[in-house]
């Protein structure tokens, strides 16, 4: 099934400070959605926001997958839903295996048929291998140990198996070397075309060379807690060599400072 996120005049707030100020986006399967923008102006806040994160209270608006809606959901029923959020700073977790976790996220999304140990594990090594991460990386304690690139391959790991409807990546890119930016641009695609209509796929991010490795169907402008323009990679392209001065010009903004 194709699945559809339709976020609607989305505000959101941490503490007493709004943040989210009007978010209007559709996603749907087959489509690579990037969202760019300066620094505190909301990008990480739709994400977390979409994933359930307790900090941030949703003031008015709507998010509706596959006609449910998200926002009355928990964040463990998001994930069953098919939603899945890649970690700017993912946790580590002492004391469980990477492999025990992998497991038992994957079971508990399939309660009436588990996967067998077998099974698991020819699919495990074959994701370890496309990734080219280290070979005792099930064994491992999530993310204990990991520099910031393991950590993060260990995000699209995660994703490889656990086959969400809708990935948003937030940030994925940052803090990886060329080479592990290639391996991760590649796995994203990958799954990409080998699922077609049936994932979408939502990637914030500040720098042009993701959109390399992932070329994106729309990119999206996020300023001030709205989208105000959107566009295919040429207005990523723009960004890259001309910042976002010319934006704030376009759309009649004064003044667009961070805010967090």
């Amino acid at each position: 099934m194709q699945p559809i996120l339709e976020i609607k005049d989305l505000h959101a707030s941490i503490a007493t400070k709004q943040i989210l100020k009007g978010v209007n986006l559709t996603i749907k399967g087959g489509e690579i959605h990037a969202i760019m923008g300066p620094n505190g102006t909301g990008k990480s806040t739709l994400a977390s926001v979409i994933m359930g994160h307790p900090d941030y209270t949703v003031d008015s608006g709507t998010v509706i997958l596959n006609r449910q809606n998200v926002l009355a959901m928990t964040v463990d029923e998001r994930a069953r839903a098919g939603i899945f959020l890649a970690m700017q700073y993912p946790a580590a977790i002492p004391g469980v295996t990477n492999s025990d976790f992998l497991r038992t996220c994957m079971n508990v999304k399939r309660p009436d048929n588990p996967i067998g140990i077998f099974p698991f594990r020819a699919k495990l090594h074959q994701a370890v291998k496309d990734l080219e991460m280290n070979g005792d990386l099930p064994t491992r304690y999530l993310n204990e140990g990991f520099s910031g690139g393991e950590k993060k391959r260990n995000e699209i790991l995660q994703m490889k198996l656990l086959e969400p409807s809708i990935v948003i990546l937030d940030e994925i890119d940052s803090g990886l070397d060329i080479d592990a930016l290639r391996i991760v641009g590649e796995n994203i695609c990958q799954m990409a075309k080998e699922r077609g209509k049936e994932v979408a796929v939502l990637m914030i991010t500040h720098y042009q060379r993701l959109l390399n490795c992932v070329p994106p169907d729309y990119v999206h402008v996020l300023m001030n807690g709205k989208v105000v323009k959107s566009g295919d990679r040429s207005l990523a392209l723009r960004l890259e060599n001309d910042g976002y001065e010319w934006l704030r010009e376009e759309i009649g903004a004064e003044n667009y400072a961070e805010e967090n």
